[in-house]
């Protein structure tokens, strides 16, 4: 669920809070749904680690009024075929391949979003439940479930400012576990494995703060700048950390030509890895992407990773988003 979605915000480093307005935004920001005219669909497949991970997304959102929006998500983020190799060897020793099964282990993220406009000139917000399935072949299986609450202003002047912020309840993960398949594992590799896991998972809260603005040249030429704060209540790697909490800033840029052809760029997650002399290197993660919108159908594309620069772990990210104005 920290991945993000769309190529189109990944590209920007998801520097989008502030101005997200359409189907992605019950990801990034619930609020930005009131923005939405009509129905719009999205889509999106990136894999990691070599396509050994697939990461795949879904979404439908729609107006209800000139005042409110619903959406619903899904995203799938697993690991396949992977070889159960517990059973390999029989009981009296002998290896037989035979015995090989596959499994997979799954998470599952399931999302459902309300957003309105209020009373005040330029704000509204937006609501997140979600419901966490997360599943690791016969051994394990869990159920979670989380609230996330964004806001958004747009002023006069054409800046905005976006709140999101996850979690707010702690998201709350229970696990059950095959105690028959956890024996099948006990003696698998010596001292591990020798205790049951715990059954409670914590997700604690998460900020991302945001503001953006569009600059228009020529009629024809636009660009959007924008600056995220991601902060987080722990301390870790970030930037900025204290026992409190943790910030890092991402910064995005999206030119576009006459809302037809858009390039991307961001750089984000901003850490300060501790290297193996004891010293600290800041390290940055930098985003590309490209898009091209025609008549309600977009075609988006990121070549972006979930670390940082240091490491080659870039992946190809697409994404398709559908506004249905398209058949009107």
């Amino acid at each position: 669920m920290n991945i993000g979605v769309d190529a189109a915000a990944l590209g920007m480093s998801n520097a989008v809070v502030s101005q997200t307005s359409d189907v992605n935004s019950g990801y990034w920001n619930p609020a930005g749904l009131v923005a939405l005219e009509d129905h719009q669909i999205s889509l999106m497949h990136s894999g990691y680690f070599a396509n050994i991970a697939n990461y795949n997304y879904a979404a439908f959102a729609m107006p209800l009024d000139d005042r409110s929006a619903v959406g619903i998500s899904l995203i799938r983020f697993g690991v396949d075929d992977i070889l159960d190799t517990t059973q390999l060897i029989d009981q009296q020793g002998n290896i037989n391949y035979d015995r090989i099964s596959l499994f997979s282990a799954v998470d599952y993220g399931l999302t459902f979003s309300y957003a309105r406009k209020i009373p005040l000139d330029g704000f509204s917000y937006g609501v997140n439940a979600k419901v966490i399935r997360r599943i690791i072949g016969d051994f394990a299986s869990s159920w979670g479930f989380g609230l996330d609450l964004g806001l958004q202003f747009q002023s006069k002047n054409d800046w905005k400012f976006g709140v999101m912020a996850r979690d707010i309840t702690t998201t709350f993960n229970a696990w059950s576990f095959n105690k028959e398949k956890l024996e099948d594992i006990k003696d698998a590799v010596e001292g591990q494995n020798q205790t049951v896991p715990e059954s409670t998972e914590l997700t604690i809260p998460k900020l991302q703060l945001g503001l953006s603005k569009k600059f228009k040249f020529n009629y024809d030429y636009a660009l959007v700048t924008a600056l995220d704060l991601h902060v987080r209540f722990e301390q870790n790697n970030d930037i900025i950390s204290t026992s409190f909490a943790s910030i890092t800033p991402s910064l995005g840029f999206e030119f576009g030509y006459t809302d037809l052809v858009f390039l991307r760029a961001g750089v984000g997650n901003f850490q300060n890895e501790l290297q193996l002399d004891y010293s600290e290197n800041l390290t940055f993660q930098p985003n590309f992407g490209v898009g091209f919108k025609y008549r309600g159908i977009s075609i988006d594309y990121a070549f972006t990773d979930i670390g940082d620069q240091s490491a080659a772990l870039y992946s190809n990210v697409f994404s398709i988003k559908l506004d249905f104005s398209v058949f009107r």
